[in-house]
């Protein structure tokens, strides 16, 4: 990190941008625009759109939370929803870095399509502060790291050379996490990123039944928001790009979860 936090601030505009984008589709608008984001005061921003709009309560206070999650500046903030044509707020929330301290109400209610404005002021941060509290965060992260590197060599097959690949070996199938890639019977797939982690939970604990909560929790858990068919449609992708080999498989385990069935080992 350097002392500047122009980039941060650059990149926390595309971000209330995005915020703009996700509620016009949630809205059912695939093709009007958000207007440019606009910088009212200090540490404050207005989105505005072209045309008007309705949204759901809970889905703005998800997306914004979501989103901003990756503001490194974004610690506490205030949104307040103006209605262009009515005087007073429409809705508002606060979101602060400590949970307990959030003030969220009226969930679940529906807004009225209205030509909305959506203020966002975020709470003062000093770049010292920000440096203290990345660095103190990212302390966790790396023992998270670090665990997850422990478990997923340890399956990892080492081949005649004697040279670990880092490459999980199930039946006739390698799978590189970490190019996002399976090679079977001489085919390279490539796989996306969802795919790559959904899969690896899978290999590191192959014919052993993997709960649907939890691949939920690991793969969704930090989008605020889990669709409910999201896990079988990337379940089906899966089996789908695995299908050279017959002797590998994802089952459903009624009742329990899922299933990376392996008939013989190669």
């Amino acid at each position: 990190m350097t002392d500047s936090d122009d980039f941060a601030i650059a990149r926390r505009e595309i971000l209330l941008r995005k915020i703009g984008h996700e509620l016009l589709l949630q809205s059912g608008d695939s093709t009007s625009r958000v207007l440019p984001v606009k910088k009212i005061a200090e540490n404050e921003y207005q989105i505005g759109f072209e045309n008007a709009l309705t949204f759901q309560a809970d889905s703005l206070v998800n997306t914004t939370r979501h989103l901003l999650a990756n503001d490194p500046l974004a610690g506490d903030y205030v949104v307040t929803v103006l209605n262009s044509g009515k005087p007073g707020v429409a809705y508002g929330y606060a979101i602060s870095k400590n949970k307990k301290d959030d003030i969220v109400a009226c969930i679940g209610r529906k807004q009225p399509r209205a030509h909305y404005v959506i203020n966002v002021k975020f709470k003062p941060t000093s770049t010292n502060t920000v440096k203290e509290e990345f660095l103190l965060g990212g302390l966790p992260f790396l023992a998270f790291v670090g665990f997850v590197i422990l478990r997923y060599v340890k399956p990892c097959r080492v081949l005649p050379d004697g040279q670990n690949t880092g490459i999980v070996n199930f039946g006739s199938v390698l799978f590189d996490a970490k190019n996002r890639k399976l090679m079977i019977n001489g085919k390279t797939i490539d796989l996306t990123g969802t795919e790559t982690r959904l899969l690896l939970i899978f290999a590191l604990s192959p014919n052993e039944v993997i709960a649907r909560s939890r691949l939920q929790k690991e793969i969704w858990e930090d989008e605020g928001i889990i669709v409910g068919r999201s896990l079988d449609m990337f379940i089906s992708k899966l089996r789908k790009k695995m299908e050279f080999d017959p002797n590998i498989n994802i089952v459903v385990i009624r009742g329990k979860g899922y299933k990376l069935e392996i008939s013989h080992q190669a």
